[in-house]
């Protein structure tokens, strides 16, 4: 049977063929250390204790009908002030939508100011921007960037490709990389959007930034997050957010996102959620209304939960260290935010024992998988080339001890590769 031609063309996930290799290896009874996908085994960390009972009580109390198209008032009056505490944004709660998760609010963000054609800007490697300019028919404008940048795109790289552009796509602390934009370089890529603003004519579309931010409240050490609007205020109606408490509170499942900017885009992007029916459930948003006001329980969780987060990226990243130290082709960039370490495995053109080449970062992943119980996602996932060697490993689903035992068994695979 015939399908659409965006049915045709679209891409599925490639971090879920990976995660069918993984399954499928596991029920054979083998022991694979999954570092691969963004979320979290909830046996290790689970959401807050105060936010699940809150939301035990809020299904007692039966509030199971439809949320308002854009959220809870009280929950969106709780957003405004956790921005205010936290990031010093002034965002009055009609200025905010309340979505299932992040993914409702970066879907309309496209949708509600990119048009068919329109350029998009984003760095590559970063999640899932070139399937959104699939679904939108928007034209992707890919930034190739750097290891000797943290793989963060600067000014420089963007400045060639921004005339015109309808949408410039940023994340800080970035996925796949976790790590993040420096002050400065934050400074002038927004310095770069208001010189392109002003060169629009009156009644132009403007150049607008999407920024995601969902993992800001995961730092690490002397990083620190910044963000478009706190460094240059002018472009408050130009900077859309996508926030929420997927990252921050381990609480994927629990699918409550909120999305901030100026309240004519936040509008039509409420009608675009509505009409999509992913609002984020009525019980969820009760519960996080109250939590978000509670910071003595915001707080306390959030020590102990980034306290074992770094641990366990700062362990795999001291692995690869002492691996690179003693001779193997392997790199990783110090963490910085997020629950992700960046990765080099740098074995392209190497042979298995079975006599098998590894031509592609796909290969060495499968090779790891399967001689090293270890699964990463390569970049190439996130848009870049396959002769990339760069992967991304997710801390989330792992307990410590996972992490500090696959160090020896990546060693003994890479060692048999001639």
């Amino acid at each position: 049977m015939s399908v659409s031609v965006l049915a045709q063309n679209l891409r599925g996930s490639e971090i879920i063929k990976i995660a069918g290799e993984i399954n499928e290896l596991k029920r054979q009874g083998q022991n694979i250390a999954n570092l691969t996908i963004g979320d979290f085994d909830s046996n290790i960390y689970p959401i807050p204790a105060p936010l699940k009972q809150g939301i035990v009580e809020a299904y007692g109390a039966d509030q199971t009908n439809y949320p308002p198209a854009d959220g809870m008032l009280n929950l969106r009056e709780s957003v405004s002030g956790f921005l205010k505490d936290r990031y010093n944004l002034d965002y009055a709660p009609n200025q905010i939508l309340i979505s299932g998760g992040s993914r409702p609010l970066i879907y309309s963000i496209y949708l509600a100011v990119v048009d068919p054609g329109d350029k998009v800007v984003f760095p590559t490697p970063s999640w899932n921007n070139n399937h959104y300019c699939d679904l939108t028919g928007a034209e992707s404008v890919m930034i190739e960037t750097q290891p000797e940048h943290n793989f963060m795109p600067t000014a420089d790289e963007i400045r060639p490709h921004i005339k015109g552009a309808a949408l410039l796509a940023l994340c800080s602390p970035l996925n796949p990389t976790g790590t993040m934009f420096t002050k400065k370089d934050l400074e002038e890529i927004c310095d770069l959007v208001i010189a392109e603003n002003k060169t629009r004519k009156a009644g132009e579309k403007p150049l607008y930034i999407l920024y995601d931010q969902i993992y800001s409240q995961l730092t690490f050490g002397h990083h620190e997050h910044f963000n478009p609007v706190s460094l240059r205020p002018e472009l408050k109606d130009h900077v859309i957010f996508v926030d929420g408490a997927s990252k921050c509170f381990a609480s994927t499942g629990v699918r409550v996102g909120w999305g901030f900017g100026p309240a004519n885009v936040i509008n039509n992007m409420k009608a675009i959620v509505g009409h999509m029916g992913a609002w984020s459930p009525k019980a969820e948003q009760v519960a996080m209304a109250k939590f978000l006001k509670e910071d003595d329980n915001v707080n306390s969780y959030l020590s102990t939960f980034k306290s074992r987060i770094q641990s366990s990226l700062n362990t795999l990243h001291q692995g690869f260290q002492q691996l690179k130290a003693e001779g193997f082709k392997v790199d990783s960039i110090e963490p910085m935010g997020a629950i992700y370490l960046t990765i080099k495995v740098d074995y392209a053109g190497k042979t298995t024992p079975d006599g098998d080449l590894l031509k592609t970062a796909t290969d060495i992943n499968f090779y790891l998988i399967k001689n090293a119980g270890v699964a990463l996602v390569p970049f190439s996932a996130f848009g870049t080339d396959e002769d990339v060697n760069w992967f991304r490993a997710s801390v989330g689903a792992s307990t410590l001890q996972d992490i500090e035992q696959l160090i020896p068994r990546v060693k003994e695979a890479l060692a048999k590769l001639k």
